[in-house]
């Protein structure tokens, strides 16, 4: 059966996933090949915030991705800082020929989680891995950074469409997961003692430890 339907069906959720990470690392090009399925060489940096949204079907539910690209330049966080909020999903993107864009992953980590759920679903992605030969950041680093922080891994290349769909939908069907787990749609206030997520560990399910390692596209 297909991810994807109708845009005329009700929708059982609406998860907001934002897109954080250094200027030109890809992120606006992961969301054109996710949401349009395009890719622009030409592409300009993102001014400020844009969101666009797909509807998709995860066990036989309506689920409306709506996902938030944030523009990387330091002038413009005050300004994203604010969109973090109601966010159950976040895609933290570097540029993996580029190693100052990874080595400022924890500080954008740190500030995704200031401002954002504590229980919020986390995918670490290392685009542009269509450039392998220029690779400046080891995927093993990547990994272990990824295990520390508990989050999800994969490496992707929206130019060649590698890993992008895998990447998002990993990450919605997570939330899917959970949310449903508690019968709590994203957009409901939730009660402080329901316990929600409380202590959820972000694993991806039946992988091991080194699973990680296997989100790589090159080898």
């Amino acid at each position: 059966m297909s991810n994807y339907v109708d845009f005329n069906q009700k929708i059982d959720y609406v998860f907001k996933v934002v897109l954080i990470g250094d200027s030109a690392v890809g992120k606006s090009q992961l969301l054109a090949r996710f949401a349009r399925n395009e890719f622009s060489i030409d592409s300009k940096a993102t001014i400020g915030v844009e969101f666009q949204t797909k509807t998709l079907s995860i066990d036989n539910k309506t689920v409306k991705a709506q996902i938030w690209d944030t523009a990387g330049q330091e002038r413009y966080r005050a300004v994203t800082s604010a969109y973090y909020r109601g966010a159950v999903g976040a895609m933290l993107v570097y540029d993996m020929t580029k190693r100052q864009s990874f080595d400022h992953m924890a500080r954008w980590l740190e500030e995704l989680r200031g401002h954002a759920d504590k229980n919020i679903v986390i995918m670490l992605i290392g685009n542009k891995c269509d450039l392998g030969s220029l690779r400046a950041v080891p995927q093993e680093d990547a990994q272990e950074f990824a295990q520390r922080e508990n989050l999800f891994f994969m490496e992707t290349s929206a130019l060649e469409s590698t890993n992008v769909e895998t990447a998002f939908l990993t990450v919605l069907t997570e939330i899917y997961r959970i949310i449903s787990k508690k019968t709590l749609t994203a957009n409901d206030d939730l009660d402080p003692n329901s316990g929600l997520l409380k202590g959820t560990r972000i694993i991806v399910p039946g992988q091991d430890p080194d699973a990680g390692k296997r989100g790589g596209c090159c080898g």
